[in-house]
This record gives C-alpha cells, sequence and structure tokens, in this order.
C-alpha cells in the first residue's frame, strides 16, 4: 500500500517489532503498512465514529490482516488494555483534541514505549504538554506535501515509578515550543523552508498593513511583527554550525 508522503513519516517513527495502536486510524492505512511491510507484527486500529472503522475492516479484509489487525470502537484509548500495544499513533487531529485524549488515556499512555505524534493544529500547545507532563522527546520530523507542512514527533511517555512530582522540562525555549526543539537543533531543512516561508509572508502583509491606519490594522500588524521575530529566531539556529542560540 501506498501511503502520501505525511502517513510514511509518521509511520517511519514507529519502532519496528512493536504492537502498534493506532489512534483515530479513519482507513487504517498505517497498521496496514506497517504489517503489510513486516515492520510490526500486529496492531489495534480504533476509532471513534463507526463509519471510519467500517472502512478500515474493509480495507483490512480486502488485503487479507484480519487476523493480525483487530477494529475497535474507541474514544482515544478507552478500549485499549493495559499491555496490548507497545506503540501509539496519532496523527491528523487537532491539536487540543490530541491533548485530550493524552490526558484522558493517562493510564494506558504511561505503559507505553512511544507516542507517534502529528498534530495539524495548535502545535506549540502540543509541545508546551508533553513537555510539561514529563515526555521525553526521542526525534522530530516534518515533511512538506501538496504545499502543506506537517511537523511530527516521537516521544517517551514518563513512567509513574520514575517521573518526579511537578515535572517539567525547562530546557525549552519559546521558539523551540514554537517550531520544535530537535528539529532546530538538527537544522532541519524542510524547516528551514518553511521558516524561510513564513518570514516573507509576515514582511509581506506587514508591508501592506503599514499603508492602512485602521486599529484592527495595528493589532494585526503586531501580531504578525512577534511571529516574524519568531521565526527570524528560528532561522539562527542555521548560521553558524555549533551555535546554539538563546532566546
Amino acid at each position: 500500500m501506498e501511503l502520501s508522503r505525511r502517513l510514511r513519516a509518521v509511520a517511519g517513527l514507529v519502532e519496528s517489532g512493536n504492537v502498534l495502536a493506532d489512534i483515530g486510524t479513519d482507513h487504517a492505512y498505517i497498521p496496514i503498512f506497517l504489517v503489510g511491510s513486516g515492520r510490526i507484527p500486529s496492531a489495534v486500529a480504533m476509532d471513534v465514529n463507526r463509519g471510519p472503522l467500517k472502512r478500515a475492516e474493509e480495507n483490512i479484509r480486502a488485503l487479507g490482516y484480519s487476523d493480525r489487525i483487530s477494529v475497535r470502537l474507541s474514544d482515544g484509548f478507552a478500549s485499549l488494555g493495559e499491555g496490548e500495544a507497545q506503540s501509539a499513533v496519532i496523527a491528523g487531529m487537532g491539536g487540543p483534541l490530541m491533548i485530550r485524549i493524552l490526558s484522558e488515556g493517562k493510564r494506558i499512555v504511561h505503559t507505553l514505549r512511544e507516542c507517534i505524534l502529528q498534530p495539524q493544529s495548535e502545535i506549540e500547545k502540543v509541545r508546551a504538554f508533553l513537555t510539561g507532563e514529563g515526555f521525553s522527546f526521542i526525534r522530530e520530523d516534518i515533511v512538506e506535501e501538496d504545499g502543506k507542512y506537517y511537523p511530527m514527533m516521537k516521544v517517551r511517555p514518563p513512567s509513574g515509578d520514575r517521573r518526579e512530582a511537578g515535572y517539567r522540562d525547562d530546557g525549552w525555549n519559546g521558539t523551540e515550543l514554537r517550531y520544535g526543539k530537535l528539529l532546530l537543533r538538527e537544522r532541519h531543512p524542510v524547516l528551514k523552508r518553511y521558516l524561510e516561508r513564513e518570514i516573507r509572508l509576515c514582511e509581506n502583509i506587514i508591508g501592506q498593513l503599514e499603508e492602512k491606519g485602521s486599529p484592527p490594522a495595528s493589532d494585526r500588524r503586531r501580531e504578525l511583527i512577534a511571529k516574524l521575530e519568531c521565526a527570524q529566531k528560528g532561522v539562527e539556529y542555521y548560521a553558524v554550525p555549533g551555535d546554539r542560540p538563546c532566546h
């Protein structure tokens, strides 16, 4: 099965040999791809909606994977038992929904070896939530597809016996929360293209707003200037090898 660039990148973050729980599986493309390629032995494809789950089941049956991929109607991790999976994928949904799923499923999440997350919105809030909850960032990636940019991350949940009360990773500055600490420090080329595009767009719109004197235009201009400055701080990570800007 051929996956989109976004889904292939998400699937590529799953550790080989782990049993996968795909939360919000939709058509079950990721479990099918990973089982079919021999990367994982089995998977649980889960979705809160019956329609997508029916399509997932049809796809799984058509390819002969019914004995290795089970489907379950589930709101987040609600129908997953402890120890049934080592990896979880949550991809293609908004950041606030992803945070809710991780929060409500905390008991199961903390038994997993890894979570692969690809939020579609409010990614900065997702990163802040993860660092605040004690998740360890293992890897970050970003891909461009059809003119859109998709950041994603592989994180290790905190284990209850190791986690200190009130733990927070204070090593992330505002720029790193916004764009991804590992992406910036690894100087990911796709992120650089994204930052350069953000700078061009902000500069163009700011220039247009300068000609307008209305209060809404001034407010919008201030927002864009702050966004521009953050993107410029991001680009600084690419300036001199070995340098790590402090913001």
